[in-house]
C-alpha cells in the first residue's frame, strides 16, 4: 500500500455514528437505498447508498452506521445524499458497527 496520507488529510473527514431511523428504496433505482439517520444534530440527515443489491431496507433501520457527514452533496436518481456510510467489503459490503450503543453523532477517530 503507497497512497499514504498524512493525519491532517484524515483530520478532514467529519466521521459519526449514527442510528438509521428508515430506509427504503430509490424509485428507478435497482441499487440505491434511501436512509434516514440520527446524528443527533436535531434534523433527519438523508444519505443514498448503492447496498441495495446485498441488503433489504429494513436490514438498516435500527443499526448504528458511521458515516462521513462531510462530503459535497450529490444528487443520485433525483435523490439528495448528504453523506457516504462506511463499510467493509469482503465480496459485497459489510456494515461496520459499533461494539455497543453509542450516543447519536459520536465521533470515529
Amino acid at each position: 500500500m503507497e497512497n499514504f496520507v498524512n493525519i491532517d488529510d484524515f483530520k478532514k473527514f467529519d466521521i459519526r455514528v449514527g442510528t438509521v431511523l428508515s430506509a427504503e428504496k430509490v424509485e428507478g433505482a435497482d441499487k440505491l437505498l434511501k436512509i434516514i439517520f440520527d446524528f443527533g444534530e436535531g434534523e433527519p440527515r438523508q444519505i443514498v447508498t448503492g447496498m441495495a443489491e446485498f441488503y433489504r431496507p429494513e436490514d438498516f433501520v435500527g443499526k448504528q452506521i458511521p458515516a462521513i457527514l462531510n462530503l459535497k452533496p450529490v444528487v443520485l436518481k433525483g435523490v439528495e445524499s448528504n453523506g457516504m456510510i462506511l463499510s467493509a467489503v469482503d465480496g459485497g459490503p459489510v456494515f461496520l458497527l459499533p461494539e455497543h450503543q453509542v450516543s447519536n453523532g459520536s465521533v470515529v477517530k
